[in-house]
């Protein structure tokens, strides 16, 4: 491991050694934990799985409150909840966590332990700095898989705190741009159905694969469909990702599997990106719907939303991807994307994150926080 500059890098770096892959949070977990523990104190964390919902008692001057007083100050102020998530996606690294000119290596250095590490500085900030708002802190895991695995959706159900937010912020890789609203995702599986045959004898049977053709040529000649919401421009688009068939090289194949993904602005629902699948295959194959992730509105006339807009000093953007905003905006909670990752390194291989941007994303952070 390289050596880090300031505490911030180093957190990073350490939490880039531990591996982290979704469904493999736990020796993750129980390290951020510990560290948090430390900082906040036990009675602070709550740990449901490889999960953890924080919720600190501000102290000023190094001595927390007297709980009576802390309480009463706290319900005053607005609730407002930053949220992480603990996993990583697979990617290839040729070396380990480390420090190279003005890049921070590791996997997930940018999606998104730099988050992470940003609010373990901000709960160690609590201890003697007095916050505008009352903080809860959410470190999750599976955010990476399917949808109906994500853990923060059973945290949302479990943690009445999370509901009652003013406002939620993700701290995904954004470069520190406010990021506003998401798309939403749907993936489909749609399967073409022939008959087996020799490939000699092509005539015989019935291919599968070419019977795909026509879908594919119509996918291929979609353009995106533009949807302007709050001076923000989402790209609608829908794209053939995976594909699957065939029973060995001299065999004409009997079945054929595209995986569709729809990304769908905000304002429309999982329902109409299953119709508009649908209405391309146009009947001829077997459409199953296999992932529904709801899409977010902006959100961007909220007071709140205003205030972090005017803090990063630079107007703000949709998101063209889909993020856990969506489950706080379904519960009627707004959200935004913001995160000092490097955006561009998410899911990459040799994934890095700019340092500058690093304590940049921190300072910001501060300023919100603590005024």
């Amino acid at each position: 491991m390289s050596v880090a500059t300031t505490d911030l890098e180093r957190t990073l770096l350490e939490l880039c050694e531990i591996s982290s892959f979704t469904g493999e949070e736990g020796p993750l977990c129980d390290d951020v934990e510990r560290r948090i523990v430390s900082i906040a104190g036990r009675d602070a964390v709550a740990r449901d799985g490889h999960s953890l919902v924080v919720t600190p008692r501000p102290s000023v001057g190094g001595t927390a409150r007297d709980a009576t007083d802390s309480n009463a100050q706290n319900a005053a102020m607005p609730v407002v909840v930053l949220a992480g998530h603990l996993d990583v996606v697979r990617t290839e690294h040729d070396r380990g966590p480390r420090i190279d000119g003005e890049r921070l290596y590791g996997a997930g250095a940018a999606d998104m332990k730099s988050g992470l590490a940003v609010m373990l500085q901000l709960l160690a900030d609590l201890r003697t700095r007095a916050p505008r708002f009352a903080p809860t802190f959410v470190f999750y895991e599976c955010e990476e898989g399917p949808y109906d695995d994500n853990r923060l959706g059973e945290l949302l159900d479990h943690f009445p705190v999370l509901r009652a937010a003013s406002l939620a912020v993700c701290l995904e890789p954004s470069s520190n741009v406010l990021q506003l609203g998401c798309m939403g995702s749907l993936h489909a599986r749609v399967t073409f159905h022939g008959r087996t045959s020799h490939s000699a004898r092509p005539w015989q049977g019935e291919n599968a694969i070419h019977k795909s053709s026509a879908l594919l040529a119509r996918l291929g000649a979609l353009a995106p469909r533009d949807h302007l919401l709050d001076g923000l421009l989402y790209r609608e688009v829908m794209s053939a990702t995976l594909a699957n068939g065939g029973r060995g090289r001299n065999v004409i194949p009997d079945a054929f599997a595209l995986n569709v993904n729809v990304r769908f602005a905000p304002g429309r629902t999982p329902d109409d990106a299953e119709r508009d699948v649908r209405d391309i295959v146009r009947g001829e194959a077997e459409v199953e719907i296999v992932d529904r992730s709801p899409s977010a509105a902006p959100h961007r006339a909220h007071p709140l939303v205003q205030q972090l807009e005017t803090l990063c000093q630079a107007a703000a953007e949709p998101k063209q991807a889909w993020t856990d905003v969506a489950r706080f905006a379904a519960l009627g909670v707004p959200a935004v994307n913001l995160g000092p990752g490097t955006q561009s390194q998410a899911h990459q291989r040799n994934e890095w994150t700019d340092r500058a941007a690093l304590a940049d994303g921190l300072e910001l952070f501060r300023r919100w926080l603590f005024g």
